[in-house]
């Protein structure tokens, strides 16, 4: 839990605030809107929940915030069993954000899919015991796509809990990931079942993947997300750890797909039709095209 000693003295007055151990992941802003807000490198409450629905997302914030940040004053514990409870938090028909971020990641957004096929978790949460429970009620996982070397936290302890094979690029393997069991090569897309296909994306890091699911669920990681500063698809020069002019055929790369969903590791999630999001496509090409710079050595 977040210390009262360290709480900011931005935060408005009331049970919840966010000490000073924050580390901008930017998740308890999407979470909870209401009540979060940034203010330069750290989030703060800006203003304390005025219904049981807002107390609620407040609550699922602090469960999923990293690095235990959040604090809530008097007695929650109940309340927040039932937020503890919430996750995986249903997106959109069988796809399911994890919550329960990990500081190791930044503050990473993970993702499940439930299918009969076998569930699929997209890059790694904190392995927290409430949700292994749940995603053993829901099946279990078959399968961990890691999208880059940046957002694999507690994969090893979730892949020995369910026997999940890991996929990962091989540029992208490292010590901490040499003993996955699946690292996929080249740059051409992979179909790892009917309904899942892997991308090759690098840019952002040299190995990074997204994985497309059902033609309609793009999940991204960290290649690009939506901006609420640009409102519109974004991906940044700033934390592109490997190649730009790389990152930027990637995203061109993307055109030859559809979907209707972005579901990034670190920013907004984004939703609109297959048309509009080849628009969105193109409006970010048109940004980031000529600012490419030579790839890394």
């Amino acid at each position: 839990m977040a210390l009262v000693e360290l709480r900011r003295a931005e935060n408005v007055a009331g049970d919840f605030f966010v000490d000073s151990t924050c580390i901008d992941c930017d998740l308890c802003r999407q979470i909870a809107p209401e009540t979060f807000s940034d203010i330069g490198d750290q989030s703060i409450v800006h203003r304390q929940p005025r219904s049981d629905v807002e107390e609620f997302n407040a609550l699922k914030a602090l469960v999923a915030c990293p690095t235990a940040s959040i604090g809530a004053l008097g007695n929650y514990s109940a309340r927040t069993k039932k937020a503890v409870a919430a996750y995986p938090e249903l997106i959109d028909e069988n796809v399911y954000f994890c919550g329960f971020a990990s500081e190791s990641s930044y503050g990473a957004s993970s993702y499940l899919i439930a299918r009969p096929e076998g569930n699929v978790l997209v890059d790694s949460p904190r392995f927290a015991r409430p949700l292994v429970k749940r995603i053993k009620e829901m099946g279990g996982i078959k399968t961990m796509f890691l999208t880059h070397r940046d957002d694999v936290a507690d994969h090893e302890r979730w892949a020995a809990e369910f026997n999940a094979e890991r996929v990962m690029h091989r540029n992208d393997v490292s010590r901490s990931t040499s003993n996955i069991e699946r690292a996929l090569t080249g740059n051409d897309q992979i179909a790892l079942a009917d309904d899942l296909i892997a991308i090759p994306t690098p840019g952002h890091t040299r190995g990074h993947m997204v994985l497309l699911y059902r033609h309609r669920y793009l999940f991204s990681g960290d290649h690009l997300w939506w901006s609420p500063n640009y409102q519109s698809l974004h991906a940044s020069q700033g934390v592109c750890w490997y190649s730009w002019s790389e990152q930027t055929r990637s995203v061109e790369r993307l055109l030859d797909y559809e979907f209707e969903w972005v579901l990034p590791g670190h920013g907004r999630r984004a939703h609109a039709s297959k048309a509009a999001m080849r628009r969105e496509l193109n409006t970010l090409l048109e940004r980031i095209k000529g600012q490419a710079r030579p790839v890394a050595s």
